[in-house]
């Protein structure tokens, strides 16, 4: 039913290796050409909606195997799950089924189809289609997605046309929001041999309010309103044009001035923002988790010395990083979880800048003269708190030299399994959803991709770490999960294999004049299912 899917796949296709191109011909399910990316300006026309992305829409759109920022906005337009969540509260509602689970403890959950859901081929949604999504997430070959769910979701069974249980190993009462992330996939298209493969090529058929009517990598994704849709929240204008404009100049540029060709961007860089509010423009940011993190090779002496990771981390100027390279946009990490999150709460061990206490540890390691090549993604905002680093590190013995690349090229070396020390990079696992233990599940997770890179995995001290996991996913009572949730976050922090350095702020601009019902996501991409052209 589905093809290998192996760790090249992931980064090319995923978040990770922001740069992956599938050259992907006009869908069969299209029936329109490709759309202007240019020729209208963004007052002439109300029924269409002008967006644009500051990522690339040339990753993969399986719902199942992505973690692109710009398929992940798209496929909340076009596909819809059991249930859905709010984009900014994430409280889950009824999607395709007709109802919230009545009992969050209960093992066993039953779901009824929404009458007369269909597809954007006009077929009929059934629960062959549930069974069939489900056995792809919880299969041998997915190493996304499937990491939110094999834990505690056992199988998914038919009953009859328009019903499905869901089978879980125990009680887990956050599946009804993790529910979002499963999105209902037709299985007279994708049980097809090869569909696989253009679902990573960016074919999509999907029961949501929008469908995808033209793709063209590198450039733009259009959508039309689906007339078929009977579902909570319809489309709000007929035609959706997202332009992928990765160059933060060009992208402010297309938002910019009285003839803007859109009405709203993402990834607005901090230095534009007074700039867009004086032209009238609203800009707001999202506070979440959005991280740049250090990732240490613990195969790599001295980093396999808990010692010497901490003294790395405790070594940065953070509050420099923070006003420099964020512009006040941004905030240090005091816990694997941003400060925002229900669940925060300060760890065990916080790294505050202290210098001195950096080079205690590194003396106590016995480490002297130290040499580290610190390869780093090249996103901008990224390459801005760089050079903090180096000058941090420098400034307690350890001269460091950095390597910033092509997202691609960095992470095709950590797929190869190249030798490297450390590595910066940024990441944002509450694109999935917000609870702690998904959020760990992104990077810490047994045969886990990153748990690879950094040699973690089949340590005592990982398999303790999943233990731990393990036992407060089994909790439901909340406070004592909560307790047990705060233990495991005090043991990532104190060991420091993948951590965060800084939180920072995604900003997105709109023009309230042509746009109501906005909402700045506190992760990339945006939502525009309750959005409307004024």
């Amino acid at each position: 039913m589905s093809s290998e899917f192996s760790r090249r796949d992931f980064l090319r296709h995923s978040g990770a290796a922001g740069a992956a191109a599938f050259i992907a011909a006009t869908l069969s399910a299209c029936s329109a050409g490709p759309a202007s990316t240019g020729s209208v300006g963004a007052g002439s026309n109300k029924d269409l909606i002008t967006a644009v992305i500051g990522y690339g829409n040339d990753q993969s759109w399986d719902p199942t195997q992505t973690a692109s920022a710009f398929a992940m906005a798209g496929i909340y337009h076009v596909y819809e799950g059991l249930l859905d969540t709010d984009p900014i509260t994430r409280e889950p509602y009824p999607a395709l089924a007709t109802a919230l689970p009545s009992d969050l403890n209960a093992t066993t959950w039953t779901f009824t189809l929404r009458e007369g859901a269909t597809w954007h081929d006009g077929r009929p949604v059934t629960a062959d289609d549930v069974v069939f999504t489900f056995e792809r997430i919880l299969g041998p070959d997915n190493v996304l997605v499937g990491n939110f769910f094999k834990s505690w979701l056992q199988e998914v069974k038919k009953v009859d046309e328009r019903n499905v249980e869901l089978v879980f190993k125990f009680p887990f009462p956050d599946a009804a929001p993790r529910l979002t992330i499963a999105k209902i996939m037709p299985k007279h298209v994708f049980g097809q041999a090869g569909a696989w493969d253009q679902a990573k090529g960016g074919k999509a058929v999907g029961s949501g309010p929008y469908k995808l009517v033209a793709h063209n990598p590198k450039s733009n994704t259009s959508f039309e309103a689906f007339d078929g849709y009977n579902g909570p929240r319809p489309a709000t204008v007929k035609q959706m044009n997202w332009l992928t404009i990765v160059d933060a100049a060009a992208r402010v540029a297309k938002i910019s001035g009285g003839s803007a060709e859109a009405q709203i961007a993402d990834n607005i860089p901090y230095a534009n923002v007074d700039q867009l509010k004086q032209q009238g423009l609203t800009v707001e940011g999202g506070k979440g988790m959005n991280h740049m993190f250090l990732m240490f090779n613990t195969a790599t002496k001295p980093f396999d010395d808990i010692r010497v990771r901490q003294a790395l981390h405790y070594a940065i100027d953070k509050g420099k990083m923070i006003d420099v390279a964020l512009k006040g946009h941004g905030t240090a990490s005091s816990s694997f979880l941003n400060e925002g999150h229900p669940d925060h709460k300060r760890a065990s061990v916080v790294y505050d800048y202290d210098p001195d206490k950096a080079r205690a540890l590194l003396k106590e390691a016995g480490v002297t003269g130290l040499t580290v090549n610190l390869m780093a993604v090249n996103v901008s905002w990224i390459a801005d708190c760089l050079p903090t680093i180096a000058s941090s590190w420098e400034a307690v013995g350890v001269k460091t030299t950095l390597e910033p690349q092509d997202t691609a090229a960095l992470f095709t070396k950590m797929d190869q399994f190249q030798d490297y020390q450390v590595v910066a990079a940024a990441s944002n696992p509450q694109q999935f959803g917000m609870d702690a233990d998904l959020i760990l599940h992104y990077n810490y997770v047994p045969g886990g991709l990153w748990m690879k890179y950094s040699h973690w995995d089949g340590t005592k001290d990982a398999e303790k770490l999943f233990s731990m996991m393990d036992e407060a996913g089994k909790e439901t009572d909340p406070a004592a999960r909560t307790e047990l949730i705060h233990e495991y976050l005090d043991f990532v922090a104190e060991q420091a294999i993948l951590y965060p350095v800084v939180h920072n702020e995604l900003m997105t601009a709109w023009d309230p004049k042509k746009l109501s019902g906005i909402r700045a996501q506190p992760y990339p991409g945006i939502n525009l299912l309750q959005a409307k052209r004024t």
